[in-house]
C-alpha cells in the first residue's frame, strides 16, 4: 500500500467517520442486513457482494468490535438522516450570553440605577450578567463597602434577576453573577 492511499484512505474515514464498501479491510465482520436482521459473521467479500446485490453500501458501524459489525444501508440516506438530527439538536440549544457590567466604589445613585436598567435589559433579553466592581489603591481596604455597592444593586435587579453567584474577591475585583429569573 503506497503512502498516498494510505492518507486518502484516513481522509475518507476521518470525512465520513464511518468505513464503507471497499475501504472495510476486515476478514470477517458481523452483518446486518437492509431489514434489521442478524446475518451473522461472514468475509467482509462476502458482505460487500451481498450489499452490491442489493444495490446499497456496506458500512462499518462499530469498528471496535470483535469481529466489527458492518450493516447493509443506503449511506447518502443515513448521512442526511444523521445531518437532520443533528441540526434539530442545535435548534433546541439555547445559547445563554454573559454580558458585564462595572461598577466603582463611589458610584453616584443614579449611575448606579443607570447601570442597573442596562442589566435589566440584558437580563430580560435572557442573557447572564457579571457585575464587577473593582477597587482601586486604597480603596482595596474597604471590600465591605463593595459589598454594600453590590447589594444596593442587586436591589434594584432582583425583580428581574437571581443572584447565581454571591458577590466575591477575584483579585482586585469583586464579581457577583446574576441570571434572569423563569
Amino acid at each position: 500500500m503506497n503512502y498516498a492511499f494510505k492518507i486518502i484512505r484516513r481522509w475518507t474515514i476521518i470525512k465520513n467517520k464511518h468505513e464503507i464498501n471497499e475501504s472495510i479491510r476486515d476478514r470477517e465482520v458481523r452483518l446486518i442486513d437492509s431489514d434489521g436482521n442478524q446475518v451473522g459473521i461472514v468475509s467482509s467479500r462476502k458482505a460487500l457482494e451481498m450489499a452490491a446485490q442489493q444495490k446499497l453500501d456496506l458500512v462499518k458501524i462499530a469498528p471496535k468490535a470483535k469481529p466489527p459489525v458492518c450493516k447493509i444501508m443506503d449511506f447518502g440516506k443515513f448521512k442526511y438522516e444523521q445531518s437532520k438530527k443533528e441540526k434539530e439538536a442545535k435548534k433546541k440549544q439555547k445559547i445563554i450570553n454573559v454580558k458585564e457590567v462595572r461598577l466603582s466604589l463611589n458610584i453616584e445613585d443614579h449611575d448606579l440605577n443607570t447601570k442597573a436598567n442596562r442589566a435589566i435589559k440584558f437580563l430580560e433579553k435572557g442573557d447572564k450578567v457579571k457585575v464587577s466592581l473593582r477597587f482601586k489603591g486604597r480603596e482595596l481596604g474597604h471590600t465591605h463597602l463593595g459589598v454594600d455597592v453590590l447589594n444596593r444593586f442587586f436591589s434594584i435587579v432582583s425583580e428581574v434577576g437571581s443572584m447565581e453567584k454571591k458577590p466575591k474577591m477575584e483579585g482586585r475585583s469583586m464579581i457577583m453573577i446574576l441570571a434572569p429569573k423563569n
